[in-house]
């Protein structure tokens, strides 16, 4: 099969498009032939040798995908084949085929083409996984999420926007903050102007913040929280290791919780799946909430499609198709 090669670590040109195996079904598992997968900033990070892929997991780049059931493993109901699908994974996106669980299969919404159905897996669950089932995000809270464009961002703004919250996304230019605001962000910050924790707190503080930078946010945004508010941290762009200041953290009687999709276990996606299938999909088959596609590139244009990623000159998805 088709599949994305790493020649080694390092930046985007080491990878290229070549061949290897098919991967075959074990029991529970579906081979899905492959029509879109789509960019993380996570998969970069592979690329550079700082994430590998948790034990057993394919070698090949890539955490979602959508195509259609080409094979079923042992034990598997409920599918077919031929069946139009997307799926989370812990890796093996960018190929032609790929082993899924069959917990972590998901029908692709009504209205969505298979294409644009590669954009919404991890977005998805990561986005309601953490905002909603962790830090319990309800009708009125003030949230906030940092990188409103990009793939995570786009979907925390929608999200939280159909939940009747007040949404506050941050970004650095005026593009993406129109964008930002476009999707429902009721207020729009320039980080690079602007001062995020004197917005937010002159408005009461954050109940729950979604954070993409790690160490180099975590003091402030200790700072922007409410009473009660909870930090949510999903990324470690900004370094690993910061300060925090318990005091700070215990005057607000808040919580900062850290939480990573990819190395859970199987039982605990196949739950995310299935919640975001009850809670999500709906609101993407009444236009709610849409995938945010940024721009769609064959995948022998990986090595562009991680460039584009890191330049962040992206809103929303970058997808690649098979």
């Amino acid at each position: 099969m088709r599949a994305v090669i790493a020649s080694g670590t390092g930046g985007p040109e080491v990878l290229s498009v070549g061949e290897l195996p098919d991967p075959t079904p074990g029991p529970g598992e579906v081979l899905v032939a492959v029509v879109a997968t789509a960019v993380n900033r996570a998969d970069t990070l592979q690329r550079q040798g700082f994430y590998p892929p948790p034990p057993g997991a394919s070698e090949v780049i890539g955490l979602e995908c959508s195509g259609t059931v080409a094979a079923l493993g042992e034990g598997v109901e409920g599918w077919a084949v031929g069946d139009e699908v997307c799926a989370l994974l812990a890796g093996g996106g960018y190929a032609a085929y790929v082993v899924v669980p069959v917990g972590q299969l998901m029908p692709v919404p009504h209205g969505v083409s298979l294409v644009e159905a590669a954009a919404l897996p991890e977005v998805a669950c990561t986005v309601w996984s953490n905002v909603f089932m962790v830090a319990g995000l309800q009708p009125g809270d003030r949230f906030l999420v940092h990188g409103g464009s990009g793939g995570i961002g786009t979907m925390a703004i929608q999200l939280a926007s159909a939940t009747s919250a007040k949404v506050f996304a941050t970004a650095g230019s005026a593009a993406k903050l129109a964008a930002c605001a476009e999707l429902g962000a009721d207020v729009t910050i320039n980080y690079r102007e602007e001062d995020y924790v004197d917005v937010v707190t002159a408005d009461g503080g954050a109940d729950v913040i979604l954070d993409n930078m790690g160490a180099s946010y975590l003091g402030r945004n200790v700072e922007a929280l409410a009473t009660e508010g909870r930090l949510v941290i999903i990324g470690m762009q900004g370094g690993t290791k910061g300060e925090l200041d318990i005091n700070a953290l215990l005057r607000k009687r808040g919580a900062v919780l850290a939480t990573s999709l990819r190395a859970r276990p199987a039982d605990d996606k196949a739950a995310i799946c299935a919640s975001v299938v009850d809670n999500v999909w709906p609101l993407v088959a009444d236009g709610t909430v849409r995938p945010i596609v940024h721009t769609t590139m064959p995948l022998e244009d990986v090595a562009a499609a991680h460039a584009l990623m890191e330049s962040s000159d992206h809103i929303g998805k970058i997808v690649l198709t098979l």
